[in-house]
């Protein structure tokens, strides 16, 4: 099978090795290129691609090695990992590269629940040196005299405005966004189905019938072929007998028959995968459990701990937060306090933010922090004692969280429930 490589892609990622192997005389040549954009585009693929044309074996690291429980084990692991790149260049006089996928998974900052640790800060700042002194790569408590060969830097990720800003500032990081063209996304496709002899005619109409998917929807497409064949397969051989078989066969192909690959077949099946993509988000079971319970859930994304789990698709588009200081002059007016409200705690701007945030159709839920979770920006979420479904139970709510966390700090949070955007985040008690 043979892939496409993006004529662009190719450009990019091989000038910028190139350069890096070059002296020239008064250039400053960034070591690291990030290579970023939306997920599933093929951005790690298309980089092995381009290694493979231009001869080049990398060495790879991952987003999940740049944390540990041990402080410093992931910046001796990137040290090893370039120095090991750097002998290759040294005993085999080929080029090689450091590759690291997913960078802003590992060392990036979602937003400012996101857990900043020592070994974020010490990551960004061993790239930083790095890019700065890419000959002098020393592992911790070895210094040696003899300079390092310098080893090209390709990182990838979805979102580098999540990364430390200094890392990524130019002259340190040169950066490329990945976003195929249709031809690019035709010549990719072709590829994919290139064994499947689709002409190219049936695989331009296939990209246009699916216009937002990504590159990888149509791997996927592909493989979903192939279950009429692996059904068939379980029948013939029977399901009780599927494990020895394939297990104690050393040619898993043998039972394999072609599949017949048709445009009105791919597209069907596509639209079942796209279906099936809505009812995920349409179906937030989870919410509609615990709600059953007598519970408003958390948004998606957000772990019980205050953690935002990070992912690739929800952008947070949360309104700046607004704090309401304790100090402030209390005016209740005509709005009558619950019995037992604190006199510190500005009602009438609550309940405007309640309303405001239900007449948008959103979702409620409360965090709580002690002082010293708040100064590790550490927050846990609270259940209400009821469903606040207007602003009169919300303020009941937020009373028996009041009473229950008398020493804490409480935000309220306003989310979509279909996109999973924070619509409203307030912190509306401190302690006194």
């Amino acid at each position: 099978m043979s892939y496409y490589v993006s004529p662009r892609f190719l450009d990019k990622v091989a000038i910028h090795i190139t350069k890096n192997f070059m002296d020239l005389p008064g250039v400053r040549v960034p070591v690291i290129l990030g290579v970023h954009g939306r997920k599933g585009e093929g951005k790690s693929f298309q980089c092995e691609l381009v290694f493979k044309l231009m001869g080049i074996e990398p060495v790879r690291m991952s987003a999940g090695e740049l944390e540990s429980p041990d402080a410093g084990d992931p910046v001796r692991l990137i040290r090893s990992r370039y120095r090991e790149a750097a002998d290759l260049i040294k005993v085999r006089g080929k080029m090689c590269v450091l590759l690291i996928n997913d960078l802003d998974a590992g060392a990036g900052r979602v937003d400012k629940t996101t857990q900043y640790t020592v070994n974020t800060q010490l990551v960004n700042g061993t790239l930083m040196n790095i890019a700065d002194n890419p000959t002098d790569v020393q592992l911790p408590g070895s210094y040696e005299t003899e300079p390092t060969p310098r080893v090209p830097i390709i990182v990838t990720g979805n979102d580098f405005s999540t990364l430390y800003a200094p890392l990524v500032r130019d002259g340190r990081m040169d950066k490329f966004y990945w976003e195929p063209s249709l031809e690019d996304r035709i010549g990719i496709v072709a590829g994919i189905f290139e064994e499947d002899r689709l002409v190219r005619a049936d695989v331009e109409r296939l990209v246009a019938t699916f216009p937002n998917q990504s590159i990888d929807f149509f791997g996927a497409l592909r493989s979903r072929v192939y279950d009429e064949q692996v059904r068939a397969f379980i029948r013939q051989v029977g399901v009780d007998r599927v494990s020895t078989h394939l297990v104690n066969n050393p040619d898993k192909t043998l039972s394999a028959i072609k599949a017949q690959v048709t445009l009105e077949h791919l597209i069907a099946l596509g639209a079942e995968m796209v279906g099936e993509q809505n009812r995920l988000v349409r179906s937030q079971l989870a919410q509609e459990y615990v709600s059953n319970a007598g519970f408003t859930a958390a948004p998606v994304g957000s772990a019980g701990n205050g953690q935002q789990v990070a992912t690739s698709e929800t952008v947070s588009t949360a309104a700046p937060v607004r704090v309401l200081e304790h100090r402030e002059a209390v005016d209740f007016g005509s709005v009558t306090p619950p019995q037992g409200w604190p006199s510190h705690v500005p009602l009438p701007q609550i309940e405007q933010l309640l309303e405001r945030s239900l007449r948008q159709g959103g979702r409620l839920s409360l965090e709580v922090a002690s002082p010293r979770e708040k100064s590790g920006n550490i927050w846990r979420s609270w259940p209400w004692s009821q469903s606040p479904d207007n602003a009169t139970k919300a303020v009941e709510g937020i009373l028996d969280c009041i009473q229950a966390n008398p020493r804490s700090y409480i935000k309220l949070v306003g989310y979509n429930p279909k996109t999973q955007t924070r619509l409203l985040e307030e912190t509306i008690v401190r302690p006194q």
